[in-house]
């Protein structure tokens, strides 16, 4: 994307995502660690402005990284703002949008809808537009079962802890932070896990007491998350039981309920 196009002259300048998904690097270069990543239709601040890289805020979750320059459609801020209002979301695991010239791009549960007309697409699959449910939670959890675990990944083609229960509550209208320990801040704690329901969120941490994951609750005392793949283990007042090493991996911290 040519520089002089975006006419960045250090005032605000904002963005979407235009592909089926990018990554957000935690510097400006191909080779940095990927943080986390963007869908499709996914809205942003432009923070700063290099001549192959943009640091950008992304509207959902506030997480700060870099993208380059030749994967993202600018936008004005009167339209940034009329997207931030519609919150529409994919809810087929995998589906298309077509182009203007008709061409197929494939889109992934969870893109955002709300720039379709803006960009000139057209799509024809099943969404969401209200606040699901919470019992819907679990069911929309288990189409990323088995998906392998990628740090920063949000998809079902890899994906982390935090993004997996950010996206289950992306689906069905729910904002969630980036980071689990980001996340635990948000609802309200829970005495004991009994007092939970399908779809509340269990937070794990490190010995040095630091939140680094978190996992949706299941009914009879079990939970599904994303450690080596998204996978269903057992849930007690210790922690997480993995049934595959037949020992405790993840220490419990707190219930929390969001919904």
């Amino acid at each position: 994307m040519n520089e002089s196009k975006l006419g960045f002259t250090g005032s605000m300048h904002y963005g979407i995502c235009h592909l089926s998904l990018i990554p957000i690097r935690l510097q400006a270069e191909d080779y940095e660690p990927m943080i986390s990543q963007l869908l499709y239709g996914d809205h942003f601040k432009i923070l700063e402005k290099r001549k192959y890289w943009s640091k950008i805020r992304d509207a959902f979750d506030k997480c700060e990284g870099w993208i380059r320059n030749d994967q993202f459609t600018t936008v004005s801020k009167e339209d940034y703002y009329k997207i931030r209002e519609n919150k529409t979301y994919v809810s087929d695991l995998l589906s298309y949008i077509s182009n203007e010239q008709h061409q197929l791009l494939p889109i992934i549960i969870g893109s955002s809808l709300a720039s379709t007309k803006l960009l000139k697409h057209h799509y024809e699959g099943s969404f969401t537009t209200e606040k699901g449910p919470k019992d819907l939670f679990v069911k929309t959890a288990m189409y990323y079962l088995h998906a392998p675990y990628l740090f920063g990944g949000k998809t079902p083609f890899g994906i982390d802890a935090s993004g997996l229960s950010q996206m289950v509550y992306k689906i069905h209208g729910y904002s969630l932070l980036r980071k689990a320990s980001e996340q635990a801040t948000q609802g309200e704690a829970l005495s004991f896990i009994e007092e939970s329901t399908p779809g509340d969120l269990a937070f794990f941490d490190t010995k040095e007491g630091e939140i680094n994951h978190v996992g949706l609750i299941m009914k009879d005392n079990y939970i599904i998350h994303s450690f080596g793949s998204v996978r269903i283990d057992r849930l007690d007042h210790t922690g997480i039981f993995n049934t595959t090493l037949g020992k405790y991996t993840h220490k419990l911290r707190v219930i929390k309920k969001i919904v």
